[in-house]
């Protein structure tokens, strides 16, 4: 029955507040995340991009396993509570680890750093599928006020990844690391206040019954009623009951060709471990379904257009989502991000995308509307097809601004420009698409498409952090020494002396004594000692010819906060005789040891490679991503006339 009631339960602003803190909490991490590994865990981008394709691509694999907790045992309320407890929990080992950073010793840092991820990899897959399913059973069927409810939600969605990188970015990047995981563990924190304290008052069905107590699985055949008002026999509701979980059939093939898919990527093809679980899924999970015996050539049909659509997904994402890696050490290090004298962190970037959603997807919903009056409104395949092109021209924008970067960096308006058309591209695909799987699967299977769905949104995670991997980098870390024995000619260094020292006229050069672990030894060889030897190369003070600082300069919040006398480290850069290696030794002068570093980098690193394609720059790059978005849209345009018929009617 239709409800003509005016404005919403309040249910749904407890929600919306619920979802808006857990989204500032994830994006918070995720804006700071990449910055984080390459400045104070000092790993290369390309291991740092691994390791976040591998985090958000996981992100996205876990909530099968949610899901089918909540529809199988706990309900939707038990699974967004402890979601929300875990991915706390993680942020506050990112506070740990990001605290460890500055000591000499990175591995427990790592060590923190993982332990984080883990927490918010599984917490997130509790959380993220159950919340969004408890909208709507906040209203009756039929109910017209549920698709305004959605989008309510979705601002909530957006404004909490908004703000999220503006908060957690600044304190970051400008004051430290770790306050803002801090920040973003907070976050997370009143999210959970709000749900448990608001949920049993107003997180309500319509007739008063607390929404989401047990599995959802009991709410099904509850919702069949009695045989006078359904006509179903006892044995069809007890099917009813017992349906959410896979048959004998689909666990075989589930199970065994994950495993079968897995050695292969593994072993044969040497992906690294998540990649390969990630990647397997994906390719066997679409097959659980298509395979059932019970689906109709229809419903075949219409299943294959989804899959089929889920390969141009896994591009479109792997592509977009390159804002949290390359984009980012692009805003950080190759833009010029000063705004009427203000210099933006490089994380704010991240929070244009969301703003944008915000302005623009109440445009964009309405430009839909207008076409359909008009009954010209495009099927679902011609609105994504024209996102990856609104995603090629984004990345166009983006190489022709790093084409020829000036000294003072690329202007702002290139990344804006970006983001601007990327999110207009999102709009044109990510809804439609959730939408598309809502109405072309079968009801029965509804629930467990979704999921696979999102199987290709984690696949395109993954791979962006692959892509991001191969960013070209003009210098880059190849090997760092701590040592609290550092001598020069046999005596120790007097590092007042050579810091106050501000006359230098003979250049240094410097010869590494390294103690070499065995090959076997998973542990890093030592510096024993550094030795003048000549006066043939560079030697400065306070600064690194490179365009990355390591340890960043410090802010002058930082400054102010040294004890009296206390210095900011300095730099001792010494470049080799074959101009190929630079040697940078520091001194944390505020430790009570004395304790120096040497970092060993690459001046002439190896340019990465794109199956034959050299990648000798920002612009090289940039056009890949060109190549793979343009050619995906036309790819699909081709294909959308057969989609269309094998839609069978659904628009």
């Amino acid at each position: 029955m239709s409800q003509t009631q005016k404005g919403h339960p309040k249910g749904l602003y407890v929600l919306f507040a619920t979802e808006f803190w857990e989204r500032f909490s994830y994006y918070g991490m995720r804006a700071i995340f990449a910055l984080y590994m390459t400045k104070m865990l000092l790993l290369d981008k390309s291991e740092a991009s691994n390791i976040y394709g591998s985090y958000t691509g996981l992100v996205y694999l876990t909530p099968l396993i949610g899901g089918y907790v909540a529809d199988r045992y706990w309900g939707n309320r038990k699974s967004i509570f402890v979601g929300g407890l875990l991915m706390a929990i993680g942020q506050f080992f990112m506070f740990f680890s990001a605290a460890a950073s500055h000591s000499s010793d990175k591995a427990f840092a790592i060590t923190m750093m993982w332990t984080g991820l883990t927490f918010l990899i599984f917490g997130n897959g509790f959380f993220k599928p159950n919340i969004s399913t408890m909208v709507g059973q906040l209203y009756p069927d039929g109910d017209g006020r549920k698709d305004a409810a959605y989008t309510i939600f979705y601002m909530g969605i957006n404004a909490g990844a908004f703000l999220a990188p503006l908060v957690c970015g600044y304190f970051g990047e400008e004051v430290d690391f770790k306050w803002g995981f801090f920040s973003a563990g907070v976050g997370m924190l009143i999210s959970l206040v709000i749900f448990y304290l608001l949920k049993n008052k107003y997180v309500v069905a319509p007739d008063g019954r607390q929404l989401g107590v047990g599995p959802n699985k009991l709410m099904d055949a509850a919702a069949l009623g009695g045989d006078e008002e359904t006509g179903l026999s006892a044995n069809d509701k007890k099917k009813a009951s017992n349906s959410g979980g896979f048959s004998k059939q689909q666990l075989t093939i589930l199970i065994g060709g994950i495993i079968a898919v897995f050695s292969i990527l593994y072993w044969v093809l040497h992906v690294d471990v998540w990649g390969s679980l990630i990647y397997g899924m994906t390719i066997v999970g679409p097959f659980v379904i298509i395979t059932d015996p019970s689906l109709t050539k229809i419903e075949k049909d219409r299943l294959w257009v989804i899959i089929l659509i889920m390969i141009f997904v896994i591009f479109f994402w792997m592509c977009f989502e390159q804002a949290g890696a390359s984009l980012t050490f692009f805003a950080a290090e190759q833009t010029n991000r000063h705004v009427f004298g203000w210099a933006m962190p490089a994380s704010y970037f991240q929070s244009f995308n969301a703003g944008f959603i915000v302005l623009l997807a109440p445009i964009i919903s309405a430009m839909w509307v207008w076409f359909a009056k008009k009954g010209k409104e495009p099927v679902a395949p011609y609105k994504q097809s024209m996102g990856l092109m609104l995603l090629a021209f984004g990345y166009l924008v983006i190489a022709i601004g790093a084409k020829n970067i000036p000294e003072g960096g690329a202007s702002i308006i290139f990344l804006t420009g970006l983001y601007f058309l990327h999110t207009i591209g999102e709009l044109f695909l990510s809804p439609i698409g959730l939408s598309m799987v809502n109405k072309l699967t079968p009801g029965r299977f509804t629930s467990l498409m979704m999921g696979i769905w999102f199987l290709a949104v984690a696949t395109g995670n993954k791979l962006a952090g692959a892509m991001s991997s191969l960013y070209p980098e003009e210098q880059k870390i190849s090997a760092t020494y701590t040592t609290k024995d550092l001598t020069i000619d046999g005596n120790a260094i007097d590092w007042n002396t050579v810091m106050n020292n501000q006359k230098v006229n003979n250049a240094i050069a410097w010869k590494l004594n390294l103690v070499k672990k065995s090959d076997k030894s998973k542990e890093p060889d030592s510096l024993a000692s550094i030795t003048a030897v000549s006066s043939v190369a560079g030697f400065t003070y306070d600064s690194v010819k490179t365009k990355r600082i390591i340890p960043a300069p410090m802010s002058k919040k930082e400054l102010s906060k040294l004890s009296p006398g206390e210095k900011e480290p300095k730099f001792i850069y010494a470049l080799s005789e074959d101009g190929k290696n630079t040697y940078l030794l520091t001194n944390d002068l505020k430790g009570k040891n004395n304790s120096v570093s040497m970092q060993v980098w690459d001046m002439k690193p190896a340019r990465p490679k794109f199956l034959s394609l050299e990648i000798d720059s920002l612009y090289t790059y940039f056009m890949i991503f060109v190549g793979f978005a343009g050619a995906a849209s036309v790819i699909l345009f081709l294909l959308c006339a057969r989609l269309k018929k094998m839609m069978h009617g659904v628009h």
